[in-house]
């Protein structure tokens, strides 16, 4: 049994709280910086050169840091309610905090851009009331939908986008990124740089290409060579610096090291009794929760989203690098969370990395999850409903979910993996 942490991911960790550093400095010099949702279009603002702070990864430090349930009363002193979206709201409420010698990472730097698209009424307010604030200005995206959901549409993502998504949806998205752009350059003083912007958009296919490997090695391998909580930093903090040499060769990296202990027989847990996947975002308050499962039950969780969807979700190949940014976003909610794509997709990750069981997280903001979970349950993966914030602590009894869960498997899970 390894316990020791990845040199992929004590290298990034370590390349991210310098990169923050840095970040803090220049934002108080008077420098713009952004604050975008993870599943915007970043890479005009690395073409551009304009700093940002991906608003998920802050919320996931403060809860880390146990800091969430402060955040939230900063917000009920100001007559904000703390009890919705509070993945998003994290970020307003560190806005708002004036500590700064105990705040997390010392602080969130006050934003002067904030990019989001516009999911749902809640996330709109919270980024409407950022907007409101002095110095910030909001941008908001629209969020488009389809009708026709092709089949099997991470094959087509990669070159075959335009069918995969539909050109009337390209359209519009390639309208706003257009009007992004020109609003950047109005609002910094920055200039886009079509060739700068290629560049990135080929260092992030390279990069993506990197994480497929990576996913179906582990797919593959039996014992799984690393779990979950091994792989979140390796491949989300390159993830946020992607079209960066840094994250393209951090992903390879990742890639490597993940390679070498599938050939020299390196399991995360050599009493490997079951494979599990986790669909819905970090428990960030609770990181042990992984471990957990492995240490009594041998019970080891080999999938997440975010190399999932880092394999299956970005990679797009193409002569118009606007269209092709466009067709990364402009389907991205529905990959992970609308029916039928995110369900289709579940299934065939679940298949692919052989799990025996599902601990599916459902908050209060479900979005697809009853789906989800009714799709893997007819293709004959067990589910276990989680229902709890993924930062916000409150909703969260450890406990109980612990021994719900570890009944779950005892029950369900571990005599289904042993008959297969």
């Amino acid at each position: 049994m390894s316990r020791d942490e990845l040199a992929s991911a004590a290298e990034a960790k370590r390349y991210q709280r310098k990169w923050f550093d840095t970040l803090r400095r220049e934002a108080s010099a008077g420098g713009p910086l952004a604050l975008v949702n993870a599943d915007a279009p970043q890479e005009i603002f690395r073409a551009m050169g304009i700093p940002y702070v991906v608003n998920q990864w802050w919320a996931s430090i403060v809860a880390a840091k146990q800091r969430t349930a402060d955040h939230l009363r900063l917000l009920r002193e100001r007559g904000y309610p703390d009890y919705t979206e509070q993945y998003s709201s994290t970020s307003l409420a560190s806005l708002f905090d004036t500590d700064t010698a105990n705040a997390p990472w010392g602080g969130l730097p006050r934003p002067s851009i904030v990019l989001g698209e516009v999911t749902g009424d809640v996330n709109r307010k919270i980024f409407d009331v950022m907007g409101n604030l002095d110095g910030i200005t909001y941008y908001a995206l629209e969020s488009a939908a389809e009708n026709e959901v092709p089949v099997d549409w991470w094959e087509l993502m990669p070159r075959d986008w335009e069918r995969a998504i539909g050109s009337p949806r390209l359209d519009l998205m390639v309208a706003e990124l257009d009007a992004l752009v020109r609003f950047l350059e109005a609002t910094t003083g920055k200039v886009f740089s079509e060739q700068r912007f290629a560049e990135v958009m080929a260092l992030i296919n390279e990069q993506e290409e990197w994480n497929r490997r990576t996913r179906d090695l582990i797919a593959t391998t039996v014992p799984a060579p690393i779990g979950v909580v091994d792989s979140i930093p390796s491949v989300m903090i390159p993830q946020w610096h992607r079209g960066t040499e840094w994250a393209r060769d951090a992903a390879r990296r990742f890639h490597d090291e993940v390679a070498q202990r599938v050939g020299a027989g390196v399991a995360a847990y050599e009493g490997e009794r079951a494979r599990l996947m986790w669909i819905g975002r970090g428990l960030w308050y609770d990181m042990g929760f992984y471990r957990h499962f492995e240490e009594r039950y041998g019970a080891v969780f080999v999938w997440s989203m975010y190399l999932a969807i880092a394999a299956d979700g970005y990679v797009r190949h193409g002569d118009d690098p606007m269209r092709a940014l466009a067709a990364r976003f402009a389907a991205f909610g529905d990959q992970l969370y609308m029916p039928p794509w995110s369900c289709e997709w579940y299934v065939k990750e679940a298949r692919l990395h052989q799990v025996d069981g599902v601990v599916h997280l459902v908050s209060d903001d479900p979005r697809g999850g009853y789906f989800t979970t009714r799709a893997l349950r007819e293709a004959g993966f067990p589910v276990y409903e989680l229902h709890a914030d993924n930062v916000d602590r409150r909703t969260y009894d450890e406990a109980a979910v612990r021994g719900e869960m570890g009944s779950w498997l005892e029950d369900v899970v571990l005599p289904h993996a042993a008959s297969l």
